[in-house]
């Protein structure tokens, strides 16, 4: 489950003659869904009596900041509640909330800049839907890491550039406020000092093609080793990626692969090398206040003693714009999925059996 909004200036724009543009402006949202099926558990039963839960409440503020007569400027995403998709177990807050992206920037020009705190990870690209998540891209998909990031285009040609020293704020976070629960934990490991870069080429207009690779370490959670000795193993990853805009229909896929090492050393029971190959579609048509969307997601493992079988899922929707907010209404069904280490996972003995879920939402957001 995820969500990521631009900072939205709708209201409350503040400005100091001289000195400074300020933006602040607010939003919340809230759920309801509807389980029809969920291996090992009795929700889709209790949901078929009740009509489902309500849940899943959130409030946002988001401050943009803009230095006059200068090209240093500010962007922060605060979130609370339930539903700000963040886990308090793993995070640096210990409760629902948090930055869900807070840095400062410096503009070179419009199309140079760089951004130093908790940014987007320029990995390939995130699903569009609101309540079915990154699903078989958990991990790599809707990153928001600590660090520094350089982006630039020249021409057609447009690339990142960037260092990220941790997931989160905080010294055991392995939260990333949207994409969350595929990075170890708090108590096992989380990844560290992790280089990416990303180059996209506009081979026609509205149509570019482009790739990805990070690569970094893994820290140390579980105590076991002093903090001087902390770091271990590493895991990287790479990713080919095509975004398409025609006219009111828009297309994107993308192919990646990913790899960590030597999860055994922390995680009881975990592979030496964990592998997987993943993919995704996402094609979308908007018309009027309308936009329809269907997305697609699968992941392979190539892990060693893992039988588990591929994780597949789908995410039918779509959106209303009703003038302050949006409206959705979701499918997500989905066999399988992606555990803490980053690999494909199942039910029963060694994954042998699949696990299935499946879930009707309804959402509905407000801007202020």
């Amino acid at each position: 489950m995820k969500k990521t909004l631009l900072a939205l200036a709708i209201a409350a724009i503040t400005s100091v003659p001289a000195y400074a543009s300020t933006a602040i402006s607010g939003g919340i949202w809230m759920n309801h869904g509807l389980t029809t099926e969920d291996t090992g558990s009795d929700n889709s039963e209790r949901d078929a009596q009740t009509l489902g839960v309500s849940n899943y409440e959130a409030l946002i503020l988001y401050v943009d900041h803009q230095q006059e007569a200068s090209d240093w400027q500010l962007s922060a995403e605060w979130r609370a509640g339930s539903g700000s998709f963040s886990d308090s177990a793993n995070n640096s807050s210990g409760d629902s909330t948090g930055f869900h992206k807070l840095w400062v920037g410096y503009n070179f020009s419009a199309d140079r800049k760089v951004l130093i705190g908790k940014s987007r990870v320029p990995f390939g690209w995130k699903t569009s839907n609101f309540w079915g998540g990154d699903m078989g891209l958990g991990g790599y998909a809707d990153q928001m890491d600590v660090g520094v990031k350089f982006s630039d285009k020249q021409n057609a040609i447009s690339y990142d550039l960037a260092w990220y020293v941790s997931d989160d704020f905080g010294a055991t976070s392995t939260d990333t406020m949207d994409d969350n629960g595929h990075w170890g934990s708090s108590a096992t490991y989380r990844k560290v000092n992790t280089g990416v870069a990303n180059i996209g080429f506009e081979f026609m207009p509205g149509s570019t093609i482009g790739a990805s690779y990070q690569k970094g370490e893994l820290q140390d959670l579980t105590g076991n080793e002093p903090d001087t000795d902390s770091t271990f193993g590493g895991h990287e990853a790479w990713n080919l990626w095509y975004k398409g805009k025609m006219g009111n229909f828009t297309a994107m896929a993308q192919v990646f692969g990913t790899q960590r090492n030597d999860l055994d050393q922390v995680v009881s029971g975990a592979a030496d090398e964990v592998k997987t190959l993943r993919h995704a579609l996402s094609l979308a048509y908007a018309a009027g206040p309308f936009n329809y969307y269907i997305e697609y997601t699968g992941a392979s493992t190539d892990t060693k003693g893992n039988k588990a079988n591929d994780m597949i899922a789908f995410t039918p929707g779509v959106s209303y714009n009703y003038g302050p907010g949006w409206i959705y209404a979701e499918y997500l069904t989905q066999s399988n999925y992606i555990n803490a280490n980053g690999d494909v996972a199942g039910a029963g003995a060694a994954n042998k059996d699949d696990s299935r879920f499946s879930a009707m939402y309804l959402t509905i957001d407000y801007y202020f």
